[in-house]
């Protein structure tokens, strides 16, 4: 039974007249909630049935429902309640959160209350962002009338009750005043949802904790699922849509975030209030959280290279630099060394110059690959050498200050490196002849640095290898990030990705490269890899392979296993390896060692293939 206790803030004298009846017990909490609906707006009037209120702007007074959840830190605190009287349209949330800036409200879950406010929209990330928003009110005050009622059932959100399809197609534009279809689209569905107490019970885990506290779960498990128990990002019309993120109101002294890698899964409920924000969109705000079941994912080893066997690898090492950790080094090391077992060449991606982010012009790095290098050797590895080209100050993106490159590693002992003078920041390596053969005017070179589709982006480095007798030219490419990209969850569908027409160029320029060096020699050796930025179905990687110059190794791969990355619970393809005509079948492996854990080197999965010439 609800007990009474005096109001925190009352609003109005109906609202004072009403908590002193309760108190003397002459009402009861149902008996006064249409006595005290000044305006008689209940939430699902506030919400209405598109993803913006038909309210907004406009002051409500004496709101009721139930208080569901408390956000008690941080700068966006408030409290969540919901209608316990709902309407019967599934497209009007019965929830709303109330805004109270830094804060805490004076509440507790299961108070009833009455809210008055201002009704407003707010946009994660600003509007231009391009995000949908969150309902809100704001300004607000309200009356306790009661405390211990029970809390309005979550909806579980499962296979059936989150559609398959992701969002109504609006050409491009906002789908904010599309009426919500919520038996058809999912995005509709959780919106129908904001606000309100939705559930997922023994859910699957697709994205490991974060630094946020954060993880990501699908309340569908059987759709598109990885080898290894995550859920597969393999066209642009399928996203996933019963990904859902979970963040957590419990106190982590109380309740301790669980420490949750890919495949494992959250036993039990999970439990708590639908948020919106720009950090992964829909976030189920835990007030129950399931216990964790270990499913004990392991890290990949890769088997070791033959000695008639190349072994090329690709690794990003995520903004390395001097002032990394010594931990990192050792660990990037030991995974060259073990997980990959010591490849002949690696192409590096994200390699700082040698004070990192300090930005003061410095873009020498070789004290970078020089402690990695020293790493390796500590942690049992080949005596590598590297090669790499500093960019001009600034201009290659990044971190300010860090001057991301690509970069080689080289086992001197297994391949030798052709070392031809000329090649700099901005001067374009050509293509030439020796005795009939493709060759390079500067090895290491850049590909075509002064052309525009590299601006504030990673020029690809060349450079000419030679394994047992045979040249093999390597291209190593960091393409340019999704910055700037409306994201799956826009409130614009099907959303923009504007940066891909930047990475399309690239792979246009990289491809003519390749061209050239068929010309040249039809029978050249060529590995295009690295971080390219996109999937193995995009404009990008289209623009890359065509005309047949390239094979992309993903594409050999069972489905199941065409992934390297997690993010927002979507495992999916962002690093390739492709290779030249010539080269034919190879041995390609995505080595699984970082992407699906919490506790990470680096968030991508290094790859490796070996050739037998």
């Amino acid at each position: 039974m609800p007990t009474d206790r005096p109001a925190h803030r009352r609003t109005t004298a109906t609202g004072f007249l009403i908590a002193g009846a309760l108190a003397a017990g002459l009402v009861t909490p149902a008996q006064s909630a249409s006595a005290a609906d000044g305006s008689g707006v209940r939430i699902h009037d506030i919400q209405g049935t598109t993803r913006v209120s038909p309210l907004a702007g406009q002051q409500v007074r004496d709101v009721p429902g139930v208080v569901t959840a408390v956000k008690a830190f941080g700068s966006a605190r408030g409290f969540w309640f919901q209608d316990p009287d709902p309407d019967h349209d599934a497209a009007t949330s019965e929830g709303v959160f109330v805004f109270t800036g830094t804060t805490t409200p004076a509440v507790a879950p299961g108070d009833s209350v009455l809210v008055s406010g201002t009704v407003g929209e707010y946009y994660p990330g600003g509007e231009a962002a391009g995000l949908q928003s969150v309902t809100q009110l704001t300004k607000a005050t309200w009356t306790v009338r009661s405390s211990g009622n029970p809390l309005p059932a979550a909806v579980r959100l499962t296979s059936s009750a989150v559609p398959a399809r992701y969002a109504p197609d609006a050409h491009g534009g906002s789908i904010e005043k599309l009426p919500l279809k919520p038996g058809r689209y999912a995005l509709d569905r959780y919106e129908s949802l904001e606000g309100m107490r939705v559930e997922v019970r023994d859910a699957a885990v697709v994205g490991a904790t974060n630094e946020h506290k954060e993880l990501w779960v699908t309340a569908d498990p059987r759709h598109d699922r990885t080898r290894r128990g995550g859920t597969l990002y393999g066209a642009y019309d399928d996203p996933n849509s019963a990904r859902v993120k979970v963040a957590s109101l419990i106190p982590f002294a109380q309740h301790p975030f669980p420490v949750a890698d890919v495949g494992d899964a959250l036993t039990g409920t999970t439990a708590g209030p639908l948020d919106y924000d720009n950090f992964g969109g829909y976030t189920l705000q835990a007030t129950e959280l399931g216990t964790l079941a270990d499913h004990e994912l392991a890290r990949e080893t890769t088997r070791k290279q033959r000695s008639d066997e190349l072994a090329v690898a690709t690794y990003n090492v995520e903004n390395l630099s001097p002032k990394t950790p010594q931990a990192k080094f050792d660990r990037l090391a030991a995974a060259l060394v073990t997980n990959l077992a010591s490849p002949d060449v690696v192409a590096l991606e994200e390699v700082q110059d040698d004070d990192g982010t300090v930005n003061d012009g410095v873009v020498d790095a070789g004290q970078t690959l020089k402690k990695l290098t020293d790493a390796i050797a500590a942690a049992g590895g080949p005596a590598y050498q590297w090669r790499q080209i500093s960019p001009v100050n600034n201009q290659d993106g990044g971190q300010p200050g860090g001057n991301i490159r690509t970069a080689f590693l080289f086992n001197p002992a297994r391949v030798s490196f052709k070392d031809v003078p000329g090649g700099d920041a901005t001067t374009p390596v050509k293509v030439t002849r020796e005795n009939g053969k493709a060759a390079l005017s500067a090895s290491p070179g850049r590909v075509a640095p002064a052309d525009a589709a590299w601006t504030n982006s990673r020029k690809p480095l060349a450079g000419q290898f030679s394994f047992r007798g045979r040249d093999v030219f390597v291209v190593a490419n960091h393409f340019n990030s999704k910055g700037g990209d409306q994201g799956l969850d826009s409130r614009f569908q099907p959303p923009a990705r504007s940066s891909e027409i930047q990475r399309t160029q690239q792979a246009q320029l990289v491809n003519g490269f390749v061209k050239q060096l068929l010309a040249a020699d039809k029978h050249a050796n060529v590995i295009v890899a690295g971080d390219l930025n996109d999937y193995q179905f995009s404009p990008a990687l289209k623009a890359l392979t065509a005309g047949g110059v390239l094979t992309d190794q993903v594409d050999r791969l069972p489905k199941k296993e065409r992934y390297g990355y997690v993010y927002q619970g979507n495992s999916q393809v962002l690093d390739h390896m492709l290779t030249s005509r010539h080269i034919g079948r190879v041995d390609y492996d995505i080595v699984h060692i970082n992407a699906e854990f919490a506790d990470q080197a680096s968030d991508h999965d290094p790859q490796v293939l070996r050739w037998r010439p």
